[in-house]
């Protein structure tokens, strides 16, 4: 044994399905499912400063919009918050089990998007964060912004119980589900919105469950034309990005004494350089476009203040578009409590995390690194801008929905471990009985009670002048 992992484990060597059950079932005489209710703060807690160690990493004139994306809701600070909850959840009990982690596994950072075969699935949809770690921390995170999300909703205290008992429920029995199943079962199941399994198909409802519904209509009309018409326009019979400062700024208004033809070009070479990360099928589709041109463009919650990009490309034979979206990949909030990514490029270990993770991963997703017109070194990885992606609107929400959503992303996160780590260990840990599923109840209560505390932190940091907050943007 060594620190309680079986020699065997710690060697690398694969056990039998019989004795990581045995070992998983020690876990849990070691580690009681119950615990998993108990969170104290650290007496040194400081949110506010966690923001401000981000906020010295990410460009300085956006920094004020991210704060005041966050100050919308406690929901919206909770988005915008993953480091002080990964902060918060290193010293919570655990398994001794890991596998790949989405990181910041929060329930808008699941929805619709479209597979390589032109299916509508449903799937984690975000690994900004990704890195290996303690399986229970992103089944916390998703339980903890169900209970915050119900809350603004005004659903009852029984409501939200249930809802994220369902969570934790539907994540708990897939993935004993996928313990029982061979491994290639595993790397092809997905909910295929054609195809749901039965479980779910009866409760996609336009009546009981709107939200999730126009969800999937939404996602269908989420491509690059759709995406041309919001954010294109034609100058001089050339395709342009609009200029919609702050929040969408063309390359050459970044580019002092240097005229737009050259900062092209520079930026041409760097998207040939992304192109190696492609496997050759997808490389020659993507050469079949023309690079026409290149913004910056401010996304998200938590990511508002990276650098993230929008690369705009037009068939070479019938001038329609295509939008790739091109975003700064920093430090997981996850390394301080983990250890460090295996790779030194953050570009690719979001990217080697998100195929690990997702059942169909867009075409074009790969990475480059880049001086910023060269002075800074970035990491970057790039996907389409929208390809059929869709996700519910919280607010909207039936509390059915939530259920609905609650049942969808819990089974899509199971298999998204089960995909990359020990699902017969798991599975093995959290047993048939549902104490876990009400552990995980009771933490997301607690920790729903100090994201409020934490959110009104946030407004008086403001209201102080620690911190800078652009609202409305």
């Amino acid at each position: 044994m060594d620190g309680g992992v079986p020699t065997a484990i710690a060697a690398g060597e694969r056990l039998t399905r019989e004795l990581r059950r045995a070992w998983a079932k020690g876990q849990r005489a070691a580690t009681p499912l119950d615990c998993h209710e108990t969170w104290t703060p650290a007496p040194e807690r400081d949110p506010i400063a966690l923001l401000e160690q981000q906020a010295a990493e990410r460009v300085p004139e956006l920094v004020p919009i991210r704060h005041g994306r966050m100050l919308a809701s406690p929901f919206s600070y909770f988005r915008g918050a993953a480091l002080p909850m990964a902060a918060d959840l290193a010293g919570t009990p655990t398994s001794g089990i890991t596998t790949q982690l989405c990181g910041d596994a929060h329930l808008s950072n699941f929805g619709f998007f479209g597979s390589p075969e032109r299916h509508l699935v449903f799937d984690v949809n975000d690994f900004d964060e990704t890195l290996p770690g303690p399986w229970e921390w992103d089944v916390k995170r998703l339980a903890t912004s169900f209970e915050i999300a119900a809350r603004e909703n005004g659903y009852t205290s029984k409501q939200r119980a249930s809802i994220v008992r369902r969570s934790v429920r539907s994540y708990r029995e897939a993935m004993r589900n996928f313990a029982n199943q061979s491994m290639l079962e595993v790397w092809y199941a997905r909910l295929d919105i054609d195809e749901l399994l039965p479980e779910f198909q009866s409760l996609l409802d336009p009546k009981r469950t709107p939200a999730v519904w126009r969800a999937v209509s939404k996602a269908r009309a989420h491509d690059s034309l759709d995406a041309f018409s919001k954010l294109a326009e034609i100058v001089d019979g050339e395709a342009r990005i609009v200029h919609n400062p702050p929040l969408i700024v063309p390359v050459e208004h970044f580019v002092e004494n240097t005229d737009r033809a050259m900062a092209m070009q520079v930026l041409g070479t760097l998207l040939d350089r992304y192109l190696e990360t492609l496997l050759p099928d997808r490389r020659h589709l993507l050469e079949q476009y023309r690079f026409a041109h290149f913004a910056r463009k401010v996304v998200g919650v938590g990511s508002v203040g990276t650098e993230a990009w929008i690369a705009l490309f037009v068939d070479h034979d019938h001038g329609t578009p295509l939008f790739l979206q091109v975003k700064e990949a920093q430090a997981s909030v996850l390394e301080a409590y983990v250890g460090p990514s295996a790779f030194e490029n953050h570009g690719q270990r979001v990217v080697v995390g998100q195929r690990l993770m997702q059942a169909a991963t867009d075409i074009f997703l790969g990475w480059e690194r880049i001086k910023r017109f060269g002075v800074i070194d970035r990491d970057y990885y790039l996907r389409q801008l929208r390809d059929w992606k869709g996700s519910a609107d919280v607010a909207g929400m039936t509390a059915e929905g939530m259920d609905l959503w609650a049942r969808m992303s819990g089974w899509t996160l199971a298999r998204a471990h089960a995909r990359a780590g020990d699902r017969i260990g798991i599975a093995s840990y959290l047993g048939k009985s549902d104490t876990f599923d009400n552990a995980v109840a009771q933490f997301a209560v607690t920790y729903a009670d100090q994201n409020e505390r934490d959110y009104a932190s946030l407004q008086s940091a403001v209201e102080q002048g620690r911190l800078e907050a652009e609202m409305g943007m």
